[in-house]
């Protein structure tokens, strides 16, 4: 079991899960259900590759540094705490009144287009029609809820990395 929880193989857990998140999303929502993402489920998808891409790192340099090692969580916990953020904000907006909702406005494309960034996270964060349409359920849970599930198990997974990073698993030679 030490083994199975050591810092790489969590690190190597973290991206296996990004893999199957974001193959989740493109090739079974996107692709095979037809539907599209929304500007939250974009902000998402950028926050669970930014933590597969500092778990990456971890894992494929496993540095011995405790420091280094921070530094890749941290990178990582800023990621995948981006997208938890933005999946509650979501699944809060989809549980809105309906008189409640935000008015739909124009694509994240356009908002890049003519928007300074800081005023796109802005026009983002406050939702839209189409943030708060449910198009889709499995077992009862929106694709956002479903998401926030997802984000805050592997929450706690860096909670089990942070305490390896601290008290590593002896090795058994």
């Amino acid at each position: 079991m030490q083994k199975l929880t050591n810092y790489r193989s969590l690190q190597v857990f973290l991206v296996f899960m990004t893999v199957i998140g974001m193959s989740y999303a493109l090739f079974f929502l996107q692709r095979y259900m037809g539907l599209s993402p929304c500007p939250l489920c974009i902000f998402q998808r950028i926050g669970i590759m930014v933590m597969g891409a500092f778990a990456l790192v971890a894992a494929l340099f496993h540095p011995k540094s405790i420091a280094v090692r921070l530094l890749l969580w941290f990178g990582s916990l800023v990621g995948i705490g981006w997208a938890t953020t933005v999946a509650a904000r979501h699944v809060w907006l989809q549980h809105l009144p309906a008189d409640q909702v935000p008015s739909c406005g124009p694509g994240l494309d356009y908002w890049l287009d003519t928007l300074p960034i800081l005023q796109v996270f802005k026009e983002v964060f406050s939702g839209s029609g189409e943030c708060a349409t449910i198009d889709w359920t499995f077992m009862g849970l929106s694709i956002p809820e479903q998401s926030l599930i997802f984000f805050s198990l592997l929450l706690l997974v860096h909670i089990l990395i942070l305490w390896r990073i601290f008290r590593p698993v002896e090795t058994l030679a």
